[in-house]
């Protein structure tokens, strides 16, 4: 896994050469945490990062999981086992977490991990939302942008693929969330909940049983 904190951060060959063989991977683009952004604006942020992404040498396609909502869940199963790269947008990350689950996307992504079948690369809410839990991001994203976006209500439970919470944008100037997401890692920290801070530019690199921090 390649875990960043904003885009694809300052060593995107770690991302890289997990996959292996990375020259024209094909890559999964899930967007689907920008789900309550008008529409123009969300095509806006979908080509950024296929732009950022071919850039590095991939090809990556989007996969919208409002395609696969209330489908079979082995349609999204079938549709994401055909990457060999998962790269995960950052936005709201309880938006993300309920297309993850509507669509069944968050138990074929386990499954894909738990085989060594994918790299899972995405920034932010693409991080965030691997936690177990996803109480106390509400500080920083609205649950009410699930509503917006859906409908439906928020959850707060996380993929639990870690065991930790990924905070990103920590001591990033610039970074309009810095300030709010200090006081989330405070509030992590002052109660004993497990987690780890990220700078805009770091990322947690998982490499079957080593992980780090570059």
């Amino acid at each position: 896994m390649y875990l960043s904190s904003w885009r694809t951060g300052q060593h995107p060959e770690q991302m890289l050469s997990l996959l292996g063989s990375p020259v024209e991977a094909r890559t999964a683009v899930i967007a689907n945490a920008v789900d309550a952004l008008p529409g123009t604006d969300r095509r806006a942020a979908v080509e950024h990062e296929i732009q950022a992404l071919t850039a590095l040498g991939l090809r990556p396609v989007e996969v919208d999981l409002r395609a696969f909502f209330d489908q079979d869940p082995s349609r999204v199963a079938a549709a994401l086992r055909e990457f060999p790269l998962l790269w995960v947008r950052g936005g709201n990350v309880f938006v993300l977490r309920h297309a993850l689950a509507k669509s069944g996307a968050d138990r074929a992504i386990t499954e894909l991990l738990q085989k060594d079948a994918v790299v899972y690369a995405g920034y932010s809410a693409g991080a965030c939302v691997l936690a177990p839990d996803l109480h106390g991001l509400e500080r920083c994203d609205s649950p009410q942008a699930v509503h917006s976006a859906y409908g439906a209500p928020a959850r707060f439970d996380g993929l639990a693929v870690l065991d930790y919470i990924v905070v990103p944008h920590i001591d990033s100037p610039g970074h309009p969330e810095t300030e709010i997401l200090g006081t989330v890692a405070d509030h992590y920290r002052s109660r004993g909940i497990a987690h780890r801070t990220l700078r805009d530019g770091q990322a947690i690199v998982v490499n079957g049983p080593i992980t780090a921090v570059h």
